[in-house]
């Protein structure tokens, strides 16, 4: 029996595709096998290490990708957005079901650590051959960031030779984009490499209204390959490696008012602001995978390194803000993989491993400030100098051991435990169960419900020790009290949900979801850098539900997403020296909405095909606002906004050596103005508006 799928324009499995186990075993050697098809049979080996009994998913092809308006430039969280569920933030952050960041990204099935940077895409959308985003209550086989797995399989060539393609993306906004896609195969070796520059002028969302924003330029490299070696028929050595430059004006808001004065200085243009970020990433993985009898398998070795380095306006800071931090964050994370899968006859399948990794975290605050009295008034004009530096040491060791059994034709259970251990200020564990059924009664229905115990350490690259006692005294003091070292989060996760096809064209999906939190973890901007920080509530109350239709006529394919969510969270009791003491002790006895909670999402997008090489389109994000101050923290919501994007793409071909691609697209066609956030809110910096309308050009040849 095979897998439910859905086969969509966003092909869609709210319920767990069930995966019943096979044989397995690999057939007799032949002296004439192909490395194409030893390639097919080693991605087979691969996909059956990770299951997703239980879980919901979301999948999204190339064709689905390329048929966004941006196509293959469209950055990869404007990807996922797609997928019901996802919330838009600003800085390109992400919220899936309520939670606050916590995406784990995979490529081929490795886990690779985030990133610092709370907005620059690390990943390119080009790279991609199917991104799969799991969520719901996940097998054992997932831990660390589970509000959903990014899981991606990366392009890579079918037959010998070589080829590629080069394109560039124009438009509004100063925007140019060129890139440039090389791959090959050649005996036992196969190669994907793809690489693009990126500049415009809005890099960070406007933090006014109006349509261009004033110093927002950015500028962004991006690269990424994949090298393969067929060492025999069973055994593959790869190695993936990437790398990322990405350069951010921070856009100024005019009209701002000095609060503090420097030296003989008592005014500022707030429009002339000239504070600027800048972010790193390189990751590398060394992967050997392939089957041994009947066990298939895959061991990694990888490392990720990833920095960011705020500079501030050291006049204008001062005057606005009485405090301008000269940030600095790096992060090394060395990191050891190894699954396996190993049917047991005809009914089960077991499947176990490890995972561990090895964090350096550094953090430095260079701050100017000035003298102030004990309420926080400015006593003196000259600045003082302040360095604070941390240095943290964190440590992941897990396993996790879980059999997927075959109950018949109709049924699949995957049940299973997982251990995890956290080291860092202090060592922190749990042992996590995890259970998942499919009921599959028809070809056409497929229900799932799944339940799973989680164990979520904080980001050690988001954790920022702070010394209070160097700031007392100064413009940047802050109240002495509260634990500066984030906790570990545990939760309890429901799913259910059921997927019923109605006929050849139609698959509705209903899911619904409760989560159970101690220790929620939650982020926010705490000062000017646009750098975030962990801090924990200890209570938390997350729940939802998710509706989706697709329709997948041939030529014409539609979806349409809409989800309910509210996350709500109590008594601060980590950081809590960033709060208003007002705030504190409001949250202390009364649960609030998260900063990031929106009670309705949807997406939706529909396309046509003529004859093959000309395709229009049209897709939309629609959200009910995240939450802003009221009378009460995070009280109130944003206005509800509306985004419709238009597209239309041609295939020509012109020259022998291969297809031009053609595509124009027209962002936020009805040019709505919307605020993202309006500066307020638990742990939210300024205010950020999306998108204004803007007509772009795609070129892509093919050779």
């Amino acid at each position: 029996m095979t897998p439910a799928r859905l086969a969509l324009c966003i092909a869609l499995a709210l319920s767990a595709a069930p995966v019943f186990a096979t044989d397995d075993r690999p057939p007799p050697k032949a002296t004439d096998l192909g490395e194409v098809d030893v390639t097919a049979r080693l991605d087979e080996a691969r996909n059956s290490l990770s299951p997703d009994t239980g879980s919901s998913q979301y999948v999204m092809d190339r064709q689905t990708i390329q048929a966004l308006p941006l196509g293959d430039s469209t950055p990869l969280n404007q990807v996922i957005l797609q997928a019901p569920g996802v919330v838009q933030d600003s800085y390109g952050q992400l919220h899936v079901r309520g939670d606050h960041a916590n995406l784990q990204y995979r490529i081929d099935g490795v886990l690779i650590p985030e990133s610092i940077g709370g907005f620059g895409q690390t990943l390119d959308a080009r790279m991609i051959q199917n991104v799969k985003l799991l969520t719901g209550a996940l097998p054992a086989q997932y831990g660390e960031r589970t509000a959903a797995i990014v899981d991606i399989t990366t392009r890579s060539p079918k037959e010998d030779g070589v080829g590629g393609s080069v394109g560039i993306t124009g438009g509004q906004f100063g925007t140019l984009n060129p890139n440039a896609t090389l791959f090959g195969r050649s005996g036992a070796w196969s190669w994907f490499l793809t690489a693009n520059y990126l500049e415009n002028d809005v890099g960070i969302e406007n933090p006014t209204s109006s349509r261009k924003p004033i110093h927002d330029h950015t500028n962004q490299v991006k690269a990424f390959g994949d090298i393969s070696y067929l060492i025999d028929n069973d055994t593959r050595l790869s190695f993936l490696f990437g790398a990322t430059n990405n350069r951010f004006e921070i856009p100024n808001n005019p009209g701002q008012t000095p609060q503090f004065g420097y030296l003989d200085v008592t005014n500022f243009d707030s429009s002339q602001l000239n504070e600027r970020q800048k972010e790193k990433t390189r990751f590398g993985v060394l992967s050997l995978q392939g089957k041994m009898g009947d066990t298939a398998y895959q061991v990694s070795a990888g490392q990720r390194y990833s920095s960011l380095d705020f500079t501030p306006d050291d006049i204008g800071d001062l005057m606005f803000n009485g405090v301008a931090s000269d940030v600095s964050r790096a992060n090394r994370a060395s990191t050891l993989q190894a699954d396996f899968s190993t049917p047991l006859g005809d009914s089960h399948t077991l499947r176990y491993g490890i995972y561990g990794s090895f964090e350096r975290a550094n953090a430095t605050n260079d701050a100017l400030v000035f003298p102030a009295d004990a309420d926080g008034n400015q006593t003196s004009t000259t600045p003082l100098n302040i360095v604070d530096a941390s240095r943290i040491i964190a440590r992941t060791y897990a396993l996790y051991l879980q059999d997927e059994w075959s109950i018949g034709e109709k049924w699949t259970v995957n049940y299973g435990v997982r251990a995890d251990r956290y080291e860092a200020f202090r060592t922190e564990s749990q042992l996590s169960p995890r259970v998942g059924v499919v009921y599959q009664p028809t070809d056409s229905t497929t229900i799932h419900a799944g339940f799973s115990r989680y164990f979520t350490p904080p980001a050690s690259e988001m954790i920022n020790p702070t010394s209070i006692a160097k700031f007392a005294g100064t413009t940047n003091a802050l109240p002495d009290n509260g634990n500066d070292t984030p906790l570990a989060e545990r939760s309890s996760y429901y799913d259910i949900g059921i997927s019923q096809k109605l006929g050849d064209a139609w698959t509705v999906g209903l899911d619904s979801y409760s989560r159970h939190v101690q220790r929620i973890q939650d982020e926010g901007q705490f000062g000017t850098a646009l750098v975030y920080s962990t801090f924990n509530y200890d209570q938390g109350k997350v729940k939802g539900d998710e509706l989706t239709i697709n329709y997948d006529g041939g030529a014409l394919t539609a979806y349409f997403n809409f989800a309910y969510n509210r996350s709500v969270g109590k008594r601060i009791i980590t950081g809590q020296y960033n709060f208003n003491p007002d705030d504190l002790a409001y949250i202390q006895d009364h649960f609030i909405h998260l900063d990031h909670d929106q009670k309705y999402t949807s997406s939706g997008g529909i396309s046509y095909a003529f004859a093959d090489s000309t395709r229009i389109g049209a897709d939309y994000l629609f959200g009910s606002g995240l939450r802003s101050d009221g009378i009460v923290p995070n009280g109130d919501t944003m206005p509800a906004y509306f985004q419709l994007n238009l597209s239309v793409s041609r295939d020509f071909h012109l020259t022998a050596a291969g297809a031009t691609h053609a595509q124009l697209a027209l962002v936020n066609a009805l040019d709505r103005t919307y605020e993202i956030r309006d500066g307020s809110g638990i742990g939210v910096g300024a205010p950020q508006f999306g998108p204004r309308r803007g007509l772009f050009l795609s070129l892509q040849q093919d050779f």
